[in-house]
């Protein structure tokens, strides 16, 4: 019985230092583009996804605009399964040159339960970045 809550111990300690390492690489690996956002300013949403080559967003949340909440100043995506978003996920802020009418984030955020799909890859596609912060 001791060794086996032994054997249990460690299998978790690897598991969870594991996570734990996957989750430092993809923050090092997303942080690379706030460090570098010079390039992607100015520029398309889809630039920035064709960069994105070892991993995409899983999720988007849309960014109030307090003087308005009829349209959307920022969106928020994450890097990790939409149960797990609010417990400090790694999150790519994007500021938006434009703003996006709420009614047009709904239609998606209710279609694909914030699901970042193909669908909002196209939609967010032709959105030019304004700015970029990456934080955990």
């Amino acid at each position: 019985m001791k060794n086996t809550i032994q054997l249990f111990s460690i299998i978790s300690f690897f598991l969870i230092s594991s996570k734990s390492m996957a989750q430092l690489d993809t923050l090092t690996y997303i942080k690379q583009f706030e460090i570098n956002k010079t390039q992607y300013i100015n520029q398309p949403f889809s630039y920035l996804l064709s960069q994105m080559t070892q991993i995409q967003p899983k999720t988007v949340w849309s960014g109030t605009y307090a003087k308005n909440k009829n349209i959307v100043k920022s969106s928020r995506f994450k890097f990790c399964q939409k149960e797990y978003s609010f417990n400090n996920a790694i999150t790519l802020s994007i500021i938006w040159e434009e703003f996006i009418p709420r009614t047009q984030i709904n239609y998606y955020e209710n279609k694909n339960n914030f699901y970042f799909t193909n669908e909002e890859k196209a939609f967010y596609g032709n959105k030019i970045i304004k700015d970029i912060r990456v934080y955990r």
